[in-house]
């Protein structure tokens, strides 16, 4: 299942209209959380809100997250080890106040299990394929170069 959501404060109705559009490709059950935006999707299971416990069990379920690119839906995406597909709300297109949803894609693009999409095309191709989720930090591959590095050099003094 994929998990859609535009977080609590502002419509997002690019985004739940992207997704809505491909649904009938992915092949693949999608629930959204739509916020207060005014396009009703034809091919989402969807709901204005959940409360958090709803939401945290859509989470258990999902494969994948996608969302705005707000720090909280980010940090649910790590909680649940799913990996994230972030649209960023544009303020060119009034969806925000200014651009930094877009700053805030771009420090996180590459990061493991954080897939960032500027385009419905990107978006799409993200949706139909297999994602790898963050790998915890603990086993973090950087984690462990450093871990090995600090041993080698206190074992050489």
């Amino acid at each position: 299942m994929i998990l859609l959501t535009v977080g609590t404060q502002l419509p997002f109705d690019r985004l739940i209209k992207i997704v809505d559009d491909a649904a009938p490709q992915v092949q693949e059950d999608i629930v959204a959380q739509i916020g207060k935006g005014r396009y009703i999707p034809k091919n989402l299971r969807f709901q204005a809100s959940f409360d958090p416990t709803a939401f945290d069990a859509l989470l258990k379920q999902a494969r994948v997250v996608v969302g705005h690119a707000g720090i909280g839906t980010v940090l649910k995406a790590q909680e649940y080890r799913l990996p994230i597909i972030l649209f960023p709300r544009r303020a060119a297109f009034k969806e925000h106040r200014n651009e930094h949803q877009l700053a805030t894609a771009s420090v996180l693009e590459g990061r493991s299990g954080i897939y960032v999409a500027h385009t419905g095309e990107q978006l799409v191709d993200f949706l139909s394929r297999p994602l790898e989720p963050p790998v915890p930090q603990l086993m973090h591959p950087d984690r462990t170069r450093l871990n090995q590095a600090l041993f080698d050099y206190i074992m050489q003094a």
